[in-house]
């Protein structure tokens, strides 16, 4: 199977495969109160938090995206932004991503580099915002009590 992410979630993927990472913008159904207080006056449309100790590892990062057609992926998964092919799909362009930082920043993302993600983690899934969180198995021990209140699979 070759999966796809759509242009408005790539951002979320532009990271080393198992770095942990709480993502999150503004939707439609965001209230004015989640999106002052978790998007501030950044600016950014999408917000992308890292534990520090990733640092240096997204730093040294290089990737290379394939782009491909729409046909003959489907969609998976709309609210990930995931499309999948159940056949061989070679891809039309290669791009070699050197720098990941810079690369966030074109897509209009808010780096932000914390010691821990859990609490973050907590808040943005009571919130009204559209979140992505990924890996976090990866992530530093929580602190005690917080696996508890939005288990992990």
């Amino acid at each position: 199977m070759v999966w796809a992410i759509d242009e408005d979630h790539v951002q979320n993927y532009l990271l080393p495969r198992d770095c942990p990472r709480v993502t999150f913008s503004a939707g439609d159904g965001s209230s004015a109160q989640d999106i002052a207080h978790f998007l501030g006056a950044s600016g950014a449309r999408h917000v992308i938090a890292v534990e520090s100790c990733w640092l240096t590892r997204i730093q040294a990062q290089r990737l290379v995206r394939y782009e491909f057609g729409r046909q003959p992926f489907e969609l998976e998964d709309s609210t990930a932004g995931y499309w999948t092919c159940r056949a061989p799909v070679a891809p039309i362009a290669e791009v070699r991503i050197d720098n990941v930082l810079a690369e966030l920043l074109e897509h209009d993302v808010e780096l932000r580099i914390m010691r821990s993600l859990w609490r973050l983690r907590e808040s943005v899934i009571a919130s009204s915002l559209e979140y992505s969180i990924i890996r976090m198995r990866n992530a530093s021990i929580p602190p005690e009590g917080v696996e508890s209140y939005h288990p992990l699979p």
